[in-house]
């Protein structure tokens, strides 16, 4: 099912969660798949992004997701959790037993302008398809390559390389590719029509400066899958930051009573989150 999300005719939106109540919330908002982000749910426990979090952590954290919502979830992995190949498979068949239909992996380590070689990376892609196949069930792949996020100034060459990659990373057996950060919508047609796979593309304002194409743009451009990314996580943190810092050098509580209004809909969006709505 969440791999026929990717060749429909809507485009698959995916508003990412990092707890067991911001999954239940966006569950109960009518999203069809919960997706996670690694950088939220290693924030949510205090780590800094790029694999600082214990792999039993990320596991522990996952269980509850998948516990707690009836639709598929799919989980970002960052680079695989491992130094080798044979770390890395040990890790996914430990996150493939949390219930998970699908994974995010990324060809960056630690956000390295150096991406790891695309033959190396699509060795690691054919082994967990060969894992997958080997338990019975087919792991959506979602192959990211970074080759915009680590070299920003080099539009034309990443534009190459990103083609290059995401077509070698769906040989290899990824399901789709995820290109990210790109909002021009000329990269975005050229994407779509030059990797043969679905793609997806992050919308997260925290990344880039300006504002995304809109949904029904992205759908319009061809765009199968689009992710938030860490964008909801941050933009909660920043509203407790606001909300501190006017209580702090105010005394007052305009952005909180703000945030609060109409006060239906607030204990609404609690109750959604305990699963209370229902």
């Amino acid at each position: 099912m969440f791999l026929k999300f990717h060749h429909d005719k809507e485009i698959l939106v995916l508003l990412n969660s990092w707890d067991t109540g911001s999954s239940k919330l966006i569950e109960a908002c009518g999203f069809k798949a919960i997706a996670t982000t690694s950088m939220g749910i290693a924030a949510s426990l205090g780590y800094p992004d790029n694999q600082i979090i214990q792999l039993s952590e990320m596991i522990d954290a996952i269980k509850g997701i998948v516990k707690a919502v009836n639709v598929p979830v799919t989980v970002d992995i960052e680079a695989g959790y491992g130094k080798n190949l044979k770390e890395i498979i040990k890790s996914v068949k430990k996150i493939i037993a949390t219930g998970i239909v699908g994974i995010n992996i990324e060809d960056s380590i630690d956000l390295n302008p150096v991406l790891i070689d695309e033959m190396e990376f699509c060795e690691r892609i054919s082994a967990i398809r060969a894992l997958s196949d080997s338990l019975g069930f087919h792991l959506v792949i979602n192959a990211r390559t970074d080759s915009f996020f680590t070299s920003a100034d080099l539009p034309k060459e990443n534009l190459a390389e990103s083609i290059k990659r995401g077509n070698k990373y769906r040989e290899a057996g990824a399901d789709c590719i995820f290109v990210q950060p790109v909002w021009d919508k000329k990269t975005i047609s050229t994407l779509v029509k030059e990797i043969n796979a679905p793609i997806n593309i992050l919308s997260n304002p925290a990344n880039v400066e300006g504002v995304p194409p809109s949904v029904r743009e992205l759908q319009d451009l061809g765009v199968a899958r689009l992710s938030m990314g860490s964008g909801l996580l941050k933009a909660t943190l920043a509203l407790i930051k606001k909300v501190a810092d006017e209580l702090s050098e105010k005394g007052t509580y305009n952005i909180l009573l703000d945030s609060l209004t109409p006060r239906p809909d607030a204990a609404l969006a609690y109750k959604m989150a305990i699963g209370l709505n229902k």
